[in-house]
């Protein structure tokens, strides 16, 4: 499962008010690319769950996860932190064995 901290709820709704769609959602994935492997993906997603996709709620968010990204999520906590520079989506991945500087990418 995948858990998102209380500040970064408060940023995902504020995002999915801004859609203006009913049924939105979180999806959570990674893509090959970045400093270190592969990227975190986060979208505002209306589509319906996919046949494979692990989908849950936190807080009335409905979170959608691919079966193959769940693989290199499972135990992630998400957190939205604000500062000077804009702030923005951190990730603490337990399955991340190296992260790039910057926070966006890792390996596994």
């Amino acid at each position: 499962m995948i858990t998102l901290s209380s500040s970064a709820i408060q940023e995902v709704k504020r995002l999915v008010e801004k859609e203006q769609k009913p049924n939105v959602g979180l999806r959570i994935g990674v893509k090959g690319g970045g400093c270190s492997g592969m990227s975190y993906v986060l979208a505002i997603d209306d589509a319906a769950p996919k046949q494979y996709d692990s989908v849950f709620e936190q807080d009335g968010i409905k979170v959608l996860v691919d079966a193959k990204s769940h693989l290199y999520l499972d135990g992630m906590t998400i957190d939205y932190k604000t500062n000077l520079m804009g702030g923005g989506f951190e990730f603490q991945n337990p399955n991340a064995k190296k992260s790039c500087g910057c926070g966006t990418s890792f390996n596994a």
